[in-house]
């Protein structure tokens, strides 16, 4: 590690404490020439998640946009922050474990229908009557009657298009 005072290439580590929920390592340094003291942090380097859209153009995965999403399907529905934060958390853990570096968009929104369904009904239809882009009313009473069926009977995965 280079010395950020007087650029000499050799320090010493004083002390090294988890950091960021044990996300990162913080560490403080001498360097051995001058002595003076700095403080580095180390962290794991993930490679970015490319989500590849419709239409074909990729942009890095949002955690925020996918929130923004579920927050506003979930209006004025009694679903607490945190429980949406934790839908946020596991859509990205099983999209990186997936091990792909990119990923179509239909399967974010899948995930995100799927794990909405489980928290709120009404914000799932909500939700999928924006990303499923419901043409008319048939379609979208075809999706509610698909859903009380399921309510009725076990709740077995979410009908697909």
């Amino acid at each position: 590690m280079r010395c950020p005072f007087c650029e000499y290439n050799g320090t010493k580590v004083l002390d090294s404490r988890p950091f960021n929920n044990n996300k990162s390592i913080r560490r403080r340094r001498e360097c051995e020439q001058c002595e003076r003291r700095f403080t580095t942090f180390e962290m794991v380097e993930e490679t970015p998640l490319l989500i590849v859209k419709k239409d074909g153009t990729r942009e890095e995965f949002s955690r925020e946009k996918v929130l923004r999403g579920l927050v506003r399907a979930c209006e004025k529905r009694p679903v607490a922050l945190e429980v949406l934060e934790n839908v946020v958390n596991e859509i990205e853990r099983e999209l990186r474990s997936c091990g792909q570096a990119e990923v179509p968009s239909n399967d974010v929104g899948e995930k995100v229908m799927e794990r909405l369904y489980h928290v709120d009904e009404v914000a799932y239809v909500r939700f999928a009557s924006v990303y499923r882009q419901f043409k008319d009313i048939s379609v979208f009473m075809k999706e509610l009657e698909e859903l009380l069926t399921q309510a009725k009977g076990s709740h077995s995965p979410l009908p697909k298009e």
